[in-house]
């Protein structure tokens, strides 16, 4: 009988160590967009506005730069989590 216990060990073990550059590029990005907001420069709907665009872009070119689906779909996941985080200090009407 298999250990699904040993199974997901070993999966997670084999994962890629998550990307350096990747990570410090999201953190600055993601900075950036609450800084402007933070002066004033964008509001918080034109930045989620810029995450969506960002979003549709990757959507359309993912495939042609190469990126597998799942690789895909792991940056359309981030983006998203971004916008709806934006989106929570969206100022009700």
């Amino acid at each position: 009988m298999d250990d699904p216990l040993s199974e997901d060990m070993a999966r997670i073990a084999s994962l890629p160590e998550p990307d350096a550059h990747g990570q410090a590029a999201m953190l600055l990005v993601e900075s950036l967009i609450h800084g402007l907001i933070a002066r004033s420069v964008i509001s918080v709907a034109d930045a989620v506005e810029i995450v969506e665009i960002a979003a549709d872009v990757k959507a359309d070119i993912g495939a042609e730069i190469g990126d597998t689906p799942a690789t895909l779909r792991r940056s359309l996941t981030m983006l998203e989590a971004i916008g709806k985080s934006l989106s929570l200090d969206i100022p009700a009407r």
